[in-house]
């Protein structure tokens, strides 16, 4: 029992989804002990996006901070595990390179073995960055196991995350909350009530006359923003100069082949295309620019593009990439779709998800909700949104495609000093700049920097320390030991089906015979 009186009692979520039951979830778990009562309201009448499909390996942090068990959750969502992400056709088409979930090889001499890898490329001695990253030798080859405990093996020098049927893990946290206490009321907003004095959202009304008051409210009411925006007019910040696909079709497809433990992002004229293996099916959707192709031909190139017939019409999304002005207004915090949308080129959706769940958990405010807190939430979470905005626009920045008006647009585009710096300090010497906040480590950056061409002219002068003749062993022998953890990896699918995590129905176990 809090002794503090203006201790929050009571919270209402407003929407469910993936971002309602995971916020649901968190809370539930996180004051099991305390007098607070947990209202999510969502409407049956109202759908939910539930395209966001593939995660980063934060999403892990999430499941066991609620003691979630892998397995279980695995057969609940036909979820598969996923090493990174494979991009094609951005730098140039023609090109592939996998952003992995994990590092190149090892440090050398305490220095990152990619600048190492700049020096010997330099020689022309190097083979690909990719075969001295384990992640990237197991995904290409279509294998998986989980990562060693052992800090001296090359296999356990990566992380994972998973790729799963979102509308399964709402439903699956939905379970998981209610058996927590949280209480669902199903019914549309038809009017929010403002305290006169505060300002603070006071009530809601819902179309069956019932009304639902809080002290805290949670917005995870999608694109409207039914309380950060329609009814507290929050403003919106948008990066449609930046970021200006506004649109994306989605659309499922029968699993056929091989199970690739990765996402597939690939480049098209006007956006580009993903790719995610879930064990009953395959995700697939085009984002693109309507100033740049027609939602009829958008349509018919990614119907065109499928590898299995599809099993389903494609489903079409309309949205502005950016943020609320302020995600954190009042008594109010908006997350997921109702904070702000980046378009999903990283799998970035859930984790901002996580990300605004966590902060809020950091920064729990009472009934005063003073301003220092607010200011201060609303700081960290612009700052994470701005990083992973300039992190999906490197990926179209750096780029030497000249094709299409889109390809032609993205190589005139003044970049955000931020994002410049960046790039500019990168080609310099290979430095990174490291963030106090945001999601994507320096390997990311490396990831994407590389493979899409954009090569240092010098590297770390102290990499020549090491003679020229040492260092080219010492990499060879670090590429022959990737191959061979590689090479006694088991196959995906196989992994799935042995650890138990295969679901009870779809092509996984129907192949197994």
């Amino acid at each position: 029992m809090s002794d503090n009186p203006q201790a929050i009692k009571s919270i209402c979520i407003v929407g469910g989804g993936t971002a309602g039951w995971m916020a649901a979830s968190a809370l539930a778990h996180e004051f099991k002990r305390l007098p607070i009562a947990i209202t999510l309201v969502e409407s049956e009448e109202i759908g939910t996006v539930g395209v966001g499909e593939a995660t980063l390996p934060h999403i892990r942090n999430f499941n066991t901070a609620l003691n979630i068990d892998e397995v279980t959750f695995m057969k609940a969502t036909e979820a598969t595990f996923k090493l990174g992400i494979e991009f094609c056709n951005w730098g140039r088409i023609g090109d592939r390179y996998i952003h992995p979930f994990g590092d190149y090889g090892e440090k050398i001499d305490g220095i990152p073995f990619y600048q190492h890898w700049l020096r010997l490329q330099k020689s022309g001695l190097a083979s690909r960055l990719d075969d001295y990253a384990f992640p990237t030798s197991i995904a290409e080859a279509n294998r998986f196991r989980h990562p060693s405990t052992d800090a001296t093996r090359i296999e356990s020098t990566y992380g994972y995350a998973y790729q799963f049927d979102a509308t399964r893990y709402a439903a699956f946290l939905r379970q998981f909350a209610e058996a927590r206490g949280v209480v669902r009321r199903q019914g549309k907003v038809v009017d929010t009530r403002l305290d006169a004095e505060t300002g603070h959202v006071a009530s809601l009304t819902l179309d069956s006359g019932e009304v639902v008051a809080a002290d805290l409210y949670v917005d995870c009411s999608g694109f409207r923003g039914l309380l950060i925006e329609q009814a507290l007019k929050t403003g919106y910040e948008d990066w449609s100069q930046w970021l200006p696909c506004n649109r994306a079709l989605a659309v499922p497809c029968e699993s056929r082949g091989t199970l690739t433990p990765y996402t597939r992002a690939t480049a098209l004229e006007a956006g580009w295309q993903w790719r995610i293996p879930l064990q009953h099916r395959t995700g697939n959707g085009y984002v693109y620019c309507s100033s740049f192709i027609s939602d009829e031909d958008a349509s018919r190139r990614l119907l065109g593009n499928l590898d299995a017939p599809a099993l389903a019409d494609p489903r079409q999304l309309y949205f502005t990439t950016g943020r609320r002005k302020k995600l954190w207004n009042h008594n109010v915090v908006a997350i997921g779709l109702a904070a702000g949308f980046l378009e999903p080129l990283e799998s970035t959706s859930i984790h901002l998800i996580q990300e605004g769940i966590s902060e809020l958990l950091h920064i729990f405010p009472d009934k005063r909700f003073l301003q220092s807190d607010i200011d201060e939430y609303n700081r960290r979470m612009g700052v994470n949104f701005e990083r992973v905005r300039d992190f999906l626009l490197l990926h179209y920045a750096a780029t030497q495609r000249d094709d299409t008006e889109m390809w032609r647009h993205f190589r005139n585009l003044k970049l955000p000093d931020s994002l410049d710096e960046k790039i500019q300090i990168w080609l310099t010497r290979g430095q990174l700049i490291r963030y106090e906040f945001g999601v994507f480590l320096p390997p990311s950056w490396v990831a994407v920097m590389l493979g899409q061409n954009l090569l240092p002219r010098h590297y770390d002068p102290r990499v020549d320390r090491m003679p020229h003749d040492r260092l080219v062993q010492s990499a060879e022998g670090l590429r022959r030991r990737v191959n061979a953890a590689a090479s006694a990896t088991p196959d995906h699918k196989d992994y799935i089906r042995q650890m138990g995590a295969a679901s009870d129905t779809g092509p996984l176990v129907a192949q197994a015979g």
